[in-house]
């Protein structure tokens, strides 16, 4: 695989950057024979699951959650501390894996978005993150803002849509032209088309640890999870529950709530279900920059720059000491079984492409490619509803359409009122089921908010 690593860096004309165990033992690019396994790297962080054992026999739990993502995790959390020692999560994979799309030590989480459905509730993203924070004593929320860049007449174009929603909604921002947005941010090497807005209380959040303090935090108070325990079919019993079946027995529950990702149809498709979704498998990068100190949080913002094709984010070192960058959405088309770790050196040409020509000083060695899956519904708006249409209310179906891990605590304070409440006191009526996007076969897919575009829009 060596001559592999080289070649992408060939392609790019950049140094080739490989890390190692103490022992000396490459890690980089080490890929199974089959498509089950991810690379071997340097773990984020891990997170302890009970062992079966630890049930000490009890099958029954009033709430399951199935998958402990990025979602799943947050439901664990915030039914924890309603429902205690009655909550149970059941993980396909072993946690804190990097299987799907919940994993990694940033991610984006801004107020700005051109949807109002969205804007209502970005606040709220926020205010979740805050008390997992307040109650675990550790920051992961950072607040470096956030700025949305565009050169292009389409690109412009969203820009529009963002201000225009933004304004609407009370959210202040700020507009940059091309000079303002490099005496603000040296950084950039912006040419005279470039408009930028900037909202500061855009940046990012830690997933791995989000994902982990939910987990522990939920522990804490009684609740069990459950790893390398897929859930292989859905059902009910003669008194009315809810059967969960997995390798490991099966449970009973009052209700369970699905937040599998990729794997959502392999759980919903034995109570008669199925979501239109697209998995994708996509890419994100690290720059070992030699310019570390101009692109910490304190002196850097995430970004995202658009145009018609696609949207490409940034954000500052945090975790892992090179800068990172990725474009949005328009992978392959894969499963969560049949996907491959192989990064795509088409994407990873633009992404390069890019910096060079708007932020030079961004881009170093190669430091690792990841790759991960998005799941997405046609019109790439969440799904939160139930399955009531198939006879089974106390299903709850969440899917985050490759762009929820900011929303991923909120999502699981949500989840948790539907099931201990029947219902939330948030607006998520947009979210439902019976939309058009997954009740027309006919329904063009859009990928992009703010864009007419669909997944031919692949690099």
């Amino acid at each position: 695989m060596r001559k592999e690593c080289q070649s992408v860096n060939s392609l790019l004309g950049i140094q080739n950057y490989r890390l190692h165990t103490p022992s000396g033992q490459c890690l980089k690019h080490q890929f199974t024979r089959g498509n089950t396994t991810a690379p071997v790297r340097f773990p984020e962080y891990s997170i302890m699951a009970n062992t079966i054992e630890e049930l000490n026999g009890r099958r029954h739990f009033d709430y399951i959650v199935i998958g402990c993502g990025g979602i799943g995790s947050g439901a664990l959390y915030w039914l924890s501390k309603r429902a205690g020692e009655n909550v149970l999560g059941l993980e396909k994979f072993q946690l804190a894996h990097s299987n799907g799309g919940s994993q990694d030590v940033s991610r984006i989480i801004r107020l700005m978005y051109p949807i109002e459905e969205y804007l209502r509730l970005t606040p709220e993203t926020y205010r979740a993150w805050e008390e997992v924070e307040k109650e675990s004593g550790y920051q992961l929320v950072y607040k470096p803002g956030s700025l949305s860049l565009a050169d292009t007449p389409d690109g412009v174009a969203v820009l529009e849509k963002y201000a225009a929603k933004m304004a609407e909604a009370g959210i202040p921002f700020e507009r940059f032209n091309s000079k303002q947005l490099m005496e603000r941010y040296p950084q950039f090497t912006a040419g005279p088309q470039m408009q930028a807005l900037y909202q500061k209380d855009g940046g990012l959040v830690d997933a791995a640890a989000g994902n982990s303090l939910h987990v522990q935090l939920a522990q804490g108070r009684g609740a069990k999870v459950i790893d390398n325990c897929p859930v292989n079919k859905l059902s009910r019993d003669p008194s009315g529950l809810l059967e969960v079946c997995t390798p490991k027995g099966t449970f009973t529950c009052r209700k369970v709530m699905v937040t599998a990702g990729a794997w959502i149809n392999h759980v919903i498709s034995s109570i008669g279900c199925h979501v239109p979704v697209y998995v994708t498998q996509e890419n994100v990068t690290y720059f070992g920059s030699p310019h570390t100190k101009e692109f910490t949080r304190e002196k850097f913002p995430v970004f995202i720059y658009h145009d018609q094709e696609r949207d490409v984010y940034a954000l500052p070192v945090h975790g892992i000491t090179g800068t990172k960058i990725g474009v949005d959405a328009g992978g392959p088309v894969t499963t969560g079984d049949t996907r491959t770790w192989v990064p795509d050196p088409v994407r990873l040409r633009h992404i390069t492409d890019l910096c060079k020509r708007i932020i030079p000083k961004f881009l170093g060695p190669v430091m690792e490619t990841k790759t991960c899956l998005y799941t997405m519904t046609p019109d790439r708006n969440f799904l939160i509803d139930t399955a009531s249409k198939a006879g089974f209310p106390d299903v709850i179906v969440c899917s985050g359409a490759g762009h929820a891990y900011k929303f991923a605590s909120f999502l699981g304070k949500v989840l948790s009122e539907m099931a201990v409440d029947g219902r939330t006191q948030f607006d998520i009526s947009a979210f439902s089921w019976d939309r058009e996007a997954l009740t027309d076969p006919q329904f063009k897919p859009t990928f992009y908010h703010g864009k007419d575009q669909g997944p031919s829009s692949k690099l």
